[in-house]
């Protein structure tokens, strides 16, 4: 039974599964530590050591202000310059989300900032999520999707603005409590038709970034369509990350709309990427949820034009390299498989339309492969086939995508995002760590048909 089917048979078990929530309760993350700055304190910018109310923490180019001027909700807060960094210097028990305030001190310009984890104990760091801009005067919360079940420790890295300073406060980190499966319920409805999937289903196996719906959070904005979910990036004018669901629910014979255009559900006052801004570019309008893997419906198919679901690719990679993988991946649809999908962009080599988007260095993307079932996530093992790749954005790579497969961890450390979060961890560092070496033959290679018009259509000269 594919997923289109049983979704249509799940609603007559809402009640019941509500009623079984309702009764027994869930339990709830709890707030393991809080960090506020008001106990202990350091005057000086020099690094150094200081005890504060969680512990000891090093704060470098940085120190804890109590003036007009520092952004705060009691009566301190840390202050930090140039390239500065406020590090634990501990460990807590396990991290299931990380929260931090944030605003720039008195009248001073906007800075960029990261969060970045240990797991043995600041011997190596891992950036965690998306980059943040500070650029307003009043404290503004920064979340973080973290899942980690083990020791870890955290710090935040001040990455541009130079002298400008910004305040951090109210430091807070949730424990980890793994997530317990929902009992699979036993249809006994008779099978009827049902529509297009729910987006949850491309949100199965997790949010790589933690993205929200929050318009306070510009450059991690949770967007959610029932044929893709994204991230995306206001400032870029490009998704951060995309993520789909691929089996052959999804596919039919529904032509290709080529309906490129504005997304305009999008918060107000936002720029909305028009179809026609890449036009002289020298890029074309690169799908992330192809046009091809939406065949099902016209409603599918013409979802994917949203120019909220391409990044300007060069045509070479496009084309080529990233359609010749995206044929494969329908291959394996049509054998028996189901696929979760994740792609974006990383760097910047520049901007187009006017500066309104950026244009990234590379491109990756990563997949899982299943055989199609049920129940998905509690089907991945230490076997589960996952392919990546990293992909320079320019015309000089070459059309055989296999040469450019990596692990997936290799992508994590690279993006900063956590992907396939929703599996256990001890099965993600298992497969997460292995680099795809499964034979692809080169008959599997060529671009199928589909691939092949939507090259012709964004290879146009009104289309790039």
């Amino acid at each position: 039974m594919n997923k289109r089917t049983y979704a249509g048979l799940t609603a007559i078990f809402v009640l019941a599964v509500c009623a079984f929530v309702g009764f027994f309760g869930r339990s709830q993350a709890a707030t393991i530590l809080s960090e506020g700055f008001e106990a202990g304190g350091k005057s000086a910018y020099a690094a150094g050591n200081v005890t504060l109310g969680t512990g000891s923490w090093n704060l470098d180019d940085a120190l804890t202000g109590n003036t007009t001027s520092d952004r705060k909700t009691g009566s301190w807060s840390a202050r930090v310059r140039n390239t500065g960094i406020v590090s634990m210097n501990f460990n807590v028990a396990s991290a299931g989300t990380v929260s931090v305030q944030h605003a720039v001190y008195g009248t001073d310009g906007s800075s960029t900032w990261e969060l970045w984890k240990s797991t043995n104990s600041g011997s190596t760091w891992t950036k965690v999520g998306a980059t943040v801009t500070t650029s307003s005067t009043s404290l503004a919360t920064a979340s973080f999707t973290v899942n980690n079940a083990s020791a870890i420790r955290f710090q935040i890295r001040k990455i541009s603005g130079g002298a400008n300073r910004i305040n951090l406060d109210n430091v807070a980190i949730t424990d980890y409590i793994a997530p317990t499966p929902t009992p699979t319920p036993t249809p006994t409805a008779t099978p009827t038709a049902t529509p297009t999937p729910s987006s949850n289903v491309n949100l199965t196996m997790g949010n790589p970034s933690g993205a929200t719906t929050s318009i306070g959070n510009p450059t991690n904005y949770l967007m959610e369509k029932p044929q893709y979910v994204m991230s995306y990036h206001r400032d870029n004018g490009r998704p951060n990350w995309v993520s789909w669901h691929l089996d052959p629910s999804w596919l039919g014979s529904t032509p290709r709309q080529d309906s490129f255009r504005a997304d305009t559900s999008l918060p107000a006052g936002w720029y909305q990427v028009q179809g026609t801004d890449y036009s002289g570019s020298g890029y074309d309008r690169g799908h992330m949820c192809p046009s091809a893997d939406r065949t099902k419906t016209v409603a599918d198919n013409d979802a994917t034009f949203l120019m909220t679901n391409m990044i300007p690719q060069a045509p070479t990679n496009n084309q080529q390299t990233w359609a010749n993988l995206e044929s494969y991946c329908r291959t394996l649809a049509n054998s028996g498989s189901e696929l979760y999908i994740i792609s974006g962009g990383q760097g910047s080599t520049g901007t187009i339309a006017g500066g309104h988007v950026a244009v990234p260095a590379n491109t990756w993307k990563v997949i899982m492969v299943l055989p199609q079932g049920t129940n998905d996530v509690a089907r991945v093992t230490g076997s589960t086939r996952l392919i990546a790749v990293y992909i320079p954005n320019n015309n000089n790579v070459v059309s055989d995508w296999r040469q450019y497969r990596v692990s997936v961890d290799t992508v994590e450390s690279l993006t900063g995002y956590d992907f396939f979060s929703n599996v256990p961890t001890a099965i993600q560092a298992q497969i997460e760590s292995v680099v795809d070496t499964q034979f692809v033959g080169d008959w599997e290679m060529g671009p199928d048909k589909a691939a092949i018009e939507e090259n012709e259509a964004e290879a146009m000269p009104t289309k790039k």
